[in-house]
């Protein structure tokens, strides 16, 4: 009597999991399937269950002439969404391999087990550097709640060494601070505020360990916070002076200038190339991004920062015998 009761989740069960457009299911397939379940099903009650089911929000389609059955249509993700959400988690290079392969397991739950082949053949080990860190999906959690509960978080923040061992700054002290918010740039990041300095930090998560909520509330955060005017100042999340910065660019660059400062950033003709006008954190990254492309790329204004960079270039020159 009790898996009577359970009969309409058995084939709501079995139509996520077993059917879709390519595999239709059978009557007799829904009743050899309750069958496995000792439930004695006839025609006229699957029927009945299979209106049920609609009634209740399934998508249950219907396949006509010979290769007649019914199978699940819409689904919560289709199947190109699925693919996508697959690729998004094996190039995130802040998830270890294990816990990227676990997400695409639970990712091909979502959609029967002739599409969930089909993702796997999709899934490939990359080869891109990825965290070792298996603390840091749990790393997410505390710092949303600790963001959502208004707490500040403690943690123990370490670099890599040469020997492959973590090596703790401050000397493994505890660093207690007041969460912001989270960003995905390149890495896993949390902003954070520095209330002392006035100044928000940022501290990369698969860096951390030992995350704790503490029982202390932050300390009240300046108004009008904007993560997204914030995070795309940084170049790689690396914080400095912000300034508003011209740039003159090949035309050809112009993609890449967008791609890295936004689409709202000032852009202009000027002969031959474009000047590109964006606010931006001045740091040794931003001056890596330009060097890359060589004269297709100069920095214009304000002069103090063509300034900086050409002295960051003489630095640079001096290590290979160039003297500045």
């Amino acid at each position: 009597m009790a898996s009577k009761k359970l009969k309409l989740l058995y084939l709501a069960d079995y139509l996520r999991r077993e059917t879709d457009e390519q595999h239709p299911a059978t009557m007799q397939d829904m009743m050899d399937e309750l069958a496995r379940w000792d439930i004695t099903a006839e025609r006229k009650s699957i029927y009945d269950d299979l209106h049920l089911l609609e009634d209740y929000g399934m998508d249950i389609q219907t396949v006509k002439g010979k290769s007649f059955g019914y199978y699940l249509g819409e689904r919560d993700f289709q199947l190109p969404e699925l693919k996508m959400l697959v690729d998004v988690v094996q190039a995130s290079p802040f998830l270890t391999q294990r816990k990227s392969m676990e997400l695409i397991a639970k990712l091909e739950k979502l959609a029967s087990r002739h599409q969930a082949r089909a993702m796997r053949r999709q899934v490939y080990v990359m080869s891109r550097p990825r965290t070792l860190n298996e603390q840091l999906y749990y790393a997410v959690d505390g710092i949303n709640t600790a963001i959502n509960e208004n707490k500040k978080i403690s943690f123990r923040y370490f670099d890599w060494g040469t020997d492959g061992t973590r090596v703790y700054r401050r000397e493994g002290q505890r660093y207690v601070i007041d969460p912001v918010a989270l960003c995905v740039e390149k890495h896993y990041y949390l902003v954070a505020y520095d209330s002392g300095q006035g100044k928000y930090r940022n501290y990369r998560l698969d860096r951390m360990e030992g995350l704790q909520v503490e029982a202390a509330d932050r300390a009240p955060l300046p108004a009008g916070f904007d993560l997204g005017r914030y995070a795309k100042g940084m170049v790689d999340m690396f914080s400095g002076e912000t300034a508003t910065v011209t740039l003159g660019l090949d035309k050809g660059l112009l993609n890449a200038a967008l791609d890295r400062f936004g689409t709202d950033c000032h852009v202009r003709p000027d002969g031959n190339r474009v000047m590109v006008t964006a606010t931006v954190d001045i740091s040794p990254t931003l001056y890596g991004w330009v060097f890359q492309f060589g004269q297709r790329a100069e920095i214009i204004g304000p002069e103090t920062v063509r300034q900086d960079f050409a002295h960051y270039l003489r630095q640079v020159m001096a290590q290979y015998g160039e003297a500045e």
